[in-house]
C-alpha cells in the first residue's frame, strides 16, 4: 500500500467540500474567529490507489502557517503524519516561523495526536466556540463523548 502524497487539484476538490461538508456540517470552517472556505483553501490529499484517504489544508499569513483541517479516511497507517510533515516542508519552503492549528476542547485523540508530534498548546482560548457558532450555528453542542464543545485549544510548531 504505497501512499501518494499530492496537492489538492479539481479532481480531487468536489470529493473535499463533500467530505467536508459532511463530517464538519458545511464547507466554512470558523478558527479563531477567521471564516475559511474548504472550495478555496490550498492543501494536500494522501491518496491510495487513485483513492483519498487523507484531507490537509492550511492558510498561510504574516509567516505563519494554519492548517485548517486535517482528516484521515484511513487511520493508524500514518497518512496524518506524512500530510502533517508535507504542510510543514511547504511552509518552511515559503519562509514560515510557525505552524499552528486550532483544535476544540472535546477532541482529546488530536490533543494527544498533535502533541506527540511535537506541537506545543500555546494557549486555550476560553468561550470561543460559542463565539464561533454565532458565524456557523451547525457547530454541534456536545462533541466526542459527549463533552460539550466550548473552547478552543491552540497548538503551535515553530519552525
Amino acid at each position: 500500500m504505497e501512499i501518494q502524497i499530492e496537492s489538492i487539484k479539481q479532481d480531487t476538490r468536489d470529493f473535499i467540500i463533500s467530505y467536508i461538508s459532511d463530517n464538519w456540517g458545511s464547507p466554512i470552517i470558523v478558527t479563531r474567529g477567521n471564516i475559511y472556505n474548504i472550495e478555496k483553501l490550498p492543501g494536500f490529499v494522501a491518496v491510495i490507489e487513485d483513492e483519498v484517504k487523507g484531507i490537509i489544508t492550511y492558510n498561510i499569513q504574516d509567516k505563519q502557517c494554519e492548517i485548517v483541517s486535517l482528516d484521515s479516511l484511513f487511520e493508524k497507517r500514518g497518512i496524518g503524519s506524512l500530510l502533517i510533515e508535507e504542510v510543514i516542508r511547504f511552509a518552511r519552503g515559503k519562509g514560515c516561523k510557525r505552524v499552528w492549528l486550532v483544535t476544540t476542547n472535546d477532541n482529546i485523540h488530536a490533543i494527544r495526536y498533535y502533541q506527540k508530534r511535537g506541537f506545543n498548546l500555546v494557549k486555550i482560548h476560553r468561550n470561543a466556540v460559542n463565539e464561533s457558532r454565532k458565524i456557523k450555528p451547525e457547530i454541534t453542542l456536545l462533541g466526542f463523548d459527549g463533552i460539550p464543545i466550548v473552547h478552543e485549544i491552540e497548538f503551535e510548531k515553530i519552525l
